[in-house]
């Protein structure tokens, strides 16, 4: 979607930093809502999975506050986890604009995968990989609706976050 830079300064947090320009823009002129989904998710999603080495998580909710619009340049999104650590966790991220000011907030819920999966398979085929753990999920009862293939970054991302 964007080119975006991917730190996970400590176990629990991680920082992405991302250009927008016009092309992410709705018809209203500011950054489209789903941008803000896609880096608040990403930035909570690697904070909580920071924290876990065998499993891969999974996205089961995410609950969002738009609170301004974002204009074209450099965004960050900062995610920190909050809680749990067995098949749940908790983590929040923050949108911060080029002024030091947040636009925007969320709140997600994350669901360990299935055990037996070798986490070095998300590095070497990452969307495949990604699509297994979503059909493991709904195989495991999981609703359709409420878990999906959790949007990472990049190859590069995910081959530094693991270590490959």
């Amino acid at each position: 979607m964007f080119r975006s830079d991917l730190l996970i300064p400590a176990a629990g947090h991680s920082v992405i930093d991302f250009e927008v320009d016009e092309g992410a823009f709705h018809a209203a002129g500011a950054v489209h809502g789903t941008v803000y989904f896609k880096m608040l998710d990403d930035a909570a999603f690697y904070a909580a999975n920071s924290l876990v080495s065998d499993r891969f998580l999974l996205t089961t909710s995410f609950n969002l506050l738009f609170t301004r619009p974002i204009g074209p340049g450099r965004i960050r999104a900062e995610g920190r986890w909050i809680s749990g650590k067995r098949r749940v966790y908790v983590a929040e991220a923050s949108l911060i604009d080029s002024d030091g000011e947040e636009v925007g907030r969320g709140t997600g819920t994350f669901m360990r995968s299935r055990p037996g999966g070798d986490p070095a398979r998300f590095a070497a085929a990452p969307q495949d990989a990604e699509l297994d753990v979503y059909r493991d999920a709904i195989a495991d009862g999981a609703p359709h609706g409420a878990v999906r293939p959790v949007a990472i970054l990049g190859i590069d991302a995910r081959q530094e976050l693991l270590g490959v």
